[in-house]
């Protein structure tokens, strides 16, 4: 199995993947839609504050809850190639590097871009007064490490078009020979 892990702060273009994904029919798993599942679950309001709170906790002591949730859902699909997003720290990029082959792409956008991206695609859990904090609570979690360390890169300040062409080309460059 090959995985494909999807980082960067908020903002930055990891939907974009997501979107690859689906456009191919290859299987992706995002830690914040398990938090989102949670939060509804609880039927609390998906306002930023409940979503930070229950990510927190997801997360548990070790800050990797979560990602185990992921990455047993995707290594049960048994399918040749997966995405995975959400990942925080290096401790979580291990985590997956030990149970399989995996690639680390790095989504990265200028803070002035995604703030304006916060301020505009009308997600829920998004709100520009929380911007700063939000990028703290990140960089807390340990988020610059994996994407100091990424494998690939993808530099999102271009077209759509052009993000998905670069993953594109990851792709095809990572992809599992069995495939």
């Amino acid at each position: 199995m090959k995985i494909i892990v999807i980082v960067g702060m908020p903002a930055s273009g990891k939907n974009i993947a997501h979107t690859y994904a689906e456009t191919k029919g290859i299987p992706y798993f995002a830690t914040g839609d398990l938090v989102r599942e949670e939060v509804r679950k609880r039927d609390l309001s998906p306002s930023a504050e409940n979503m930070a709170l229950v990510s927190t906790e997801l997360r548990g002591e070790d800050g990797m809850g979560v990602t185990r949730m992921a990455l047993q859902t995707a290594m049960d699909i048994k399918e040749p190639l997966v995405f995975l997003e959400g990942m925080r720290s290096w401790p979580e990029i291990k985590l997956i590097k030990d149970e399989a082959d995996a690639t680390v792409v790095a989504f990265l956008a200028p803070r002035a871009s995604r703030l304006e991206r916060i301020t505009t695609r009308g997600r829920s859990d998004d709100s520009p007064d929380a911007f700063e904090a939000r990028d703290q609570r990140e960089i807390e979690y340990g988020a610059a490490v994996p994407l100091a360390l990424g494998d690939e890169y993808i530099l999102n300040t271009g077209t759509l078009q052009d993000a998905f062409r670069d993953l594109e080309a990851i792709i095809e460059r990572r992809r599992p020979i069995s495939e």
